[in-house]
């Protein structure tokens, strides 16, 4: 081989090389920079509920630490799946995140006949948060004491209500599995988020609905509502006066999780600035103090160890919604 057709062999070797590597320069350039201007916090939720609060107080210390807005963005409807369509549309460039839930990701493939994305393969999940409790509350007026006197009650009067925060929430789950395992007929009336239901139970329009236990100590402690028991493995911190509903005679145990999550695609390198910025905010004493006050239980988890997460609480809901009767008709 001549000089001059090893030179030119190395001079394409090299282009060939620099143009490898450009693409790849440009995203840790584009990462290093991340956030060079808002970013916005898709919330499958209306203010109020504990989604809605989580996204705020992370996006806070989020927004103090990386020096740009982080701003929640509320986008109830569908089960969450309007949320989750918007966030897999986005481009993948870290400016559009959603905080994570059961709703669009572990129920909605179940509960719905069709969803617009795929709740694995559409979203870089990128981080978990923690999670929390549902349980049942009422009126004190109804007389209800717990879950035998609930039962009883329900038997006696079919139309009996109850309100969720949505059609595929946690809370619609719950109902309709405590329904079901109790062998009761009750009316579901779907809110748009716990606040508005919230909101009906405490003008009276509302009578019984199922929510995140913690998020209504205050209203417990003040005799405003009576709360009939908490789906967990065990009583939770915040009111261990509650009994779960397992020490009732149901058999129900539902998990509210939280993380968050963006559009498929991202780069390794800002899924792991992300993952670690919201894991560094989470473990902050001040984070985790208002997460225990709203009964979230924090975990550290990998962004692969939280991918394999949802994807296999996919499978652990599935049966629960069939069981509950709350897949779409």
């Amino acid at each position: 081989m001549s000089v001059f057709s090893s030179l030119k062999s190395a001079l394409t070797l090299a282009a060939l090389a620099a143009c490898a590597l450009a693409p790849m320069q440009q995203a840790s350039a584009q990462t290093a920079a991340w956030p060079s201007k808002p970013v916005r916090i898709i919330v499958s939720f209306p203010p109020g509920g504990t989604s809605d609060i989580v996204a705020r107080l992370i996006g806070q210390h989020l927004t103090d630490k990386l020096g740009q807005q982080f701003i929640v963005d509320n986008r109830p409807g569908a089960g969450g799946t309007l949320a989750g369509e918007l966030v897999h549309k986005e481009a993948p460039d870290g400016y559009t995140l959603i905080l994570a839930n059961n709703a669009p990701f572990t129920i909605a493939p179940t509960q719905f006949k069709k969803i617009p994305y795929d709740p694995v393969a559409d979203f870089t999940h990128i981080g978990y948060i923690g999670a929390s409790a549902p349980g049942l509350l009422v009126q004190p007026s109804l007389g209800v004491k717990n879950l035998g006197d609930f039962i009883a009650l329900a038997r006696k009067d079919p139309k009996i209500s109850y309100g969720s925060s949505g059609v595929g929430s946690i809370s619609h789950i719950l109902g309709e599995g405590v329904k079901k395992k109790a062998g009761i007929a009750m009316v579901h009336v779907p809110y748009k988020g716990s606040a508005p239901a919230i909101q009906d139970f405490k003008a009276g329009v509302l009578k019984t609905y199922y929510d995140l236990l913690a998020q209504n100590v205050p209203m417990i402690k003040a005799g405003e509502a009576v709360a009939i028991g908490v789906a967990s493995a065990q009583r939770i911190s915040q009111a261990p006066d509650v009994p779960t509903f397992r020490e009732q005679g149901l058999d129900i145990v539902l998990e509210n999780w939280l993380g968050v999550s963006g559009p498929a695609g991202m780069p390794a390198d800002l899924t792991r600035k992300i993952h670690d910025s919201v894991a560094e905010a989470v473990a902050l004493p001040a984070v985790q103090e208002k997460l225990l006050s709203w009964g979230v239980e924090s975990k550290t988890m990998s962004t692969a160890e939280y991918t394999q997460f949802v994807a296999q609480q996919i499978d652990v809901w599935r049966p629960l919604i069939i069981e509950a009767g709350a897949q779409e008709k």
